[in-house]
């Protein structure tokens, strides 16, 4: 990559998220998160642990702000817990100053070492009283009130520090597998085994709609009221992975990609966008997809300074023969599988089941966003993998992850590719993540982190070889070595 460079001022580091790392859940007037009553509830965490402890970085932040330093990161993108600063949640509840201090200290020791910091607002962890009171974004109008004034407060306390802002991360995991499969938080679904309540051929469609309305009352906010004094950027953070055709040769398989990339990228970017759903999901869904006003589409329609991408691997996608889509189906009547019909592997296997690294992927849906919504500014807020069985490894082995290094070389060689071959606007890279963390429903038997996490001595962090190669890459890439 030597002939291809970034610019200097190309924003690079590492992302976490509050629940994932951050522990100290009792500590200094927070709330209950619905994290906490998901991880309590029995058989619903793999390893059957919590964020109780975490990575402790609500007491260790230093520690990982001094991991940034250490491999040149420019900047670093954390989450805030909601229930930290509204415990309870609601628009008229009292607001916690504890948790809203320890933020800004944090976001000050962040621009003290020179790392820009890219908030946040809402990584899963809804406050669970509001769970209780009206069914969180269930309740389209309630659940948006109370998120912009949440929004509101922190805008108020950090404004004047934080560049980038992130409404919501990954609206489609909230919506999909909170409210359709039940396996994050708060665990709804059409499955009476798993689940008391929920519909999941209703459910996560009402969902992705209130966020996306909250997420453009909050941009209104942030635009009338803060850019004025002092300027900054907001945006939504999507997830979505590439695909490619089971058979290349069957035009059905080529258009059920196309259709897989609506129903997970296109569902929420389209709105932010052009103003309204797909017409594929609108097809296929019907009624069940609710509608915007005409308002509401105004107010949504441009809704971003930035997009936020997260990607992590590809799958190949298999039309389904029937004419009619189940009712819970919320891929856009399609198979996902790892083979393709020559029985070749779309990427190795890694510790997550649905992560399956294809490097090339990442470039074509980079430029794949930028054609559909007319070359939009791209930071990508996420990018990582696990490691098979890496939890089972000796610490000295663990430390050595030359898969994920290798990861990395490739992903980042992708995206450089986009922006300097294929003239993709993306502007900065954040690596997931900078710690070994608490990985939802998995608990703690799969690691992300460039840094290991001895979890049994303290929460002691000690850098991989991935995080390394990552500062080695960006220091050439931007030209400073």
């Amino acid at each position: 990559m030597s002939h291809r460079e970034l610019p200097e001022d190309f924003i690079w580091g590492f992302a976490t998220a509050a629940y994932q790392i951050e522990g100290a859940i009792h500590e200094d007037g927070r709330g209950e998160s619905q994290w906490d009553v998901f991880c309590n509830t029995p058989g619903k965490i793999a390893d059957k642990t919590s964020g109780v402890t975490a990575c402790d970085s609500y007491h260790q932040y230093q520690q990982d702000i001094d991991l940034l330093k250490s491999v040149g990161a420019k900047a670093y993108r954390f989450s805030i817990s909601w229930p930290r600063i509204i415990p309870l949640g609601g628009r008229d509840d009292p607001v916690n100053e504890a948790g809203i201090n320890w933020y800004v200290n944090f976001v000050d020791a962040l621009l003290a070492a020179g790392i820009e910091p890219v908030a946040t607002l809402f990584h899963w962890d809804l406050p669970a009283e509001l769970n209780k009171r009206y069914g969180g974004p269930l309740n389209k109008d309630e659940f948006t009130a109370d998120f912009v004034r949440y929004a509101k407060v922190m805008f108020e306390a950090l404004g004047s520090k934080v560049k980038h802002w992130i409404t919501f991360n990954e609206p489609w995991c909230t919506s999909i597998l909170g409210y359709h499969c039940g396996i994050h938080a708060p665990g709804r679904c059409s499955d009476r085994n798993w689940s008391p309540e929920g519909n999941s051929a209703t459910e996560p469609w009402i969902v992705g709609h209130s966020l996306l309305v909250a997420h453009a009352h909050t941009v209104k906010l942030y635009r009338e009221e803060m850019k004025p004094k002092f300027g900054g950027k907001i945006g939504i953070t999507l997830n979505g992975d590439w695909v490619e055709p089971w058979d290349a040769k069957d035009p059905a398989d080529v258009e059920a990609c196309q259709r897989k990339l609506e129903f997970s990228i296109a569902w929420f970017g389209d709105p932010v966008y052009f103003g309204d759903y797909p017409a594929s999901i609108r097809k296929q869904i019907g009624d069940r997809l609710p509608e915007f006003t005409e308002e509401e589409s105004a107010l949504i329609k441009g809704s971003n300074d930035f997009y936020g991408m997260n990607h992590y691997c590809a799958n190949y996608i298999r039309h389904k023969d029937q004419e009619v889509a189940d009712e819970d189906d919320i891929a856009g009547n399609l198979e996902l599988l790892f083979e393709n019909k020559a029985g070749e592997s779309i990427g190795p296997e890694t510790q997550s089941a649905w992560l399956r690294p294809y490097a090339i992927g990442f470039r074509k849906l980079l430029v794949w966003i930028s054609k559909r919504y007319d070359h939009p500014t791209i930071l990508v807020t996420e990018n990582g993998t696990s490691l098979k069985a890496e939890n089972d490894l000796p610490v000295d082995e663990l430390l050595q992850d030359d898969f994920r290094a290798w990861y990395f070389q490739e992903y980042i060689g992708a995206m450089v590719d986009a922006r300097c071959l294929d003239g993709v606007n993306v502007i900065g890279y954040l690596a997931w993540s900078l710690l070994d963390n608490f990985e939802w429903a998995e608990g703690y038997e799969t690691r992300f982190g460039v840094t290991y996490v001895d979890y049994e001595h303290g929460q002691t962090r000690h850098p991989k070889k991935s995080a390394k190669v990552i500062g080695q890459l960006f220091t050439e890439l931007t030209n400073k070595a």
